[in-house]
């Protein structure tokens, strides 16, 4: 594309630059005097192809010039979303959802670890955790059961745990595959007086001993 506008504008400063001192210097032959009717008449012609070449010639410039501003626009709109996503706080796991063997409670404990992706800190980062043993949905957090805790600042490449806890029973019906299990997770966190954040909705498998992930989401 950028060839396309270079040869464009090239052809048209040319032709532009030349039809000037043509036109003008066939003028200046037809006001001398010429007996001759059929100089006369080729000089003539040779005007009118040089004023034809001269309008094609502004022309071809003026469509080069016009795509050449358009796509300097898009890069320009193009840099601006870059830098915008670049210079802010991203903050996503950096793993899978790990039962821990030693609880801290009564409870089982699991930990996630997430990390800041993005070149700006996030002053503050909040968690949230909703269990059920029904699907959950993005609507869940919204309920009076997500358990909250203040992760505090996470700075850019910082990496921090969050521990959340499913009482024994629960868990061992799940893990059993006789009862299913539900988790939803959230961290938010703000970004230019909005709130954003990464959330996770998952279901534990007893056949893969494992949370299997069943939406993933990014609110910015």
């Amino acid at each position: 594309m950028n060839k396309l506008l270079l040869t464009g504008i090239v052809s048209g400063l040319f032709l532009v630059s030349a039809g000037f001192p043509l036109s003008i210097f066939a003028e200046e032959i037809l006001s001398s005097e010429t007996s001759n009717h059929d100089l006369q008449i080729t000089i003539e012609l040779w005007v009118a192809v040089a004023h034809w070449l001269t309008g094609v010639g502004t022309v071809v410039l003026a469509i080069a010039l016009i795509k050449t501003f358009k796509h300097m626009e898009v890069v320009t709109e193009m840099s601006t979303i870059e830098t915008q996503y670049r210079l802010r706080p991203w903050i996503g796991p950096t793993g899978a959802i790990k039962k821990m063997e030693k609880s801290i409670s009564d409870d089982c404990q699991f930990d996630i670890a997430i990390k800041n992706y993005g070149e700006l800190p996030a002053t503050s980062v909040t968690a949230k955790f909703v269990k059920s043993n029904k699907p959950l949905t993005r609507e869940s957090f919204q309920s009076d059961n997500v358990d909250s805790f203040d992760l505090g600042p996470v700075m850019p490449t910082m990496e921090k745990h969050y521990w959340f806890f499913i009482d024994s029973k629960t868990w061992e019906k799940a893990d059993a595959g006789s009862e299913s299990l539900y988790t939803g997770l959230y961290f938010e966190y703000m970004h230019s007086r909005k709130k954003s954040g990464y959330g996770m909705l998952s279901e534990y498998s007893s056949d893969a001993k494992n949370f299997i992930h069943k939406d993933m989401w990014i609110d910015s």
